[in-house]
């Protein structure tokens, strides 16, 4: 059942995309136009705040993952190349005795 209804999603992924956008830009407009009455700071009070720092704390938080992913976990293509060449002399050797013991 949840396969049907995660494959039914992917096959209307653009039509969902314009739904959910237009969800939140109804919402945006709401918050323009609906007083809360209880904001704590000014800028509570401004139309679309908590939209655009929602967005804009996402975005941070994901430059902020990209810029560690990049400077802590990601390596080159041959980093560990220069570690590997002991293990494969042993490898060599290995099998090079083994050859030898079964052909003597």
């Amino acid at each position: 059942m949840l396969v049907k209804l995660l494959d039914a999603l992917v096959r209307n992924a653009g039509w969902l995309k314009w739904v959910l956008l237009a969800a939140m830009v109804a919402l945006v407009i709401a918050d323009l136009l609906i007083p809360t009455g209880y904001d704590r700071f000014v800028w509570e009070s401004w139309g679309g705040f908590g939209a655009l720092f929602g967005a804009l704390a996402c975005l941070t938080l994901i430059a902020l993952a990209k810029g560690l992913g990049f400077g802590l976990v990601y390596r080159e293509k041959d980093y560990y190349k220069d570690e590997l060449v002991a293990y494969q002399a042993l490898d060599d050797s290995s099998e090079n005795r083994a050859d030898t013991q079964r052909n003597p």
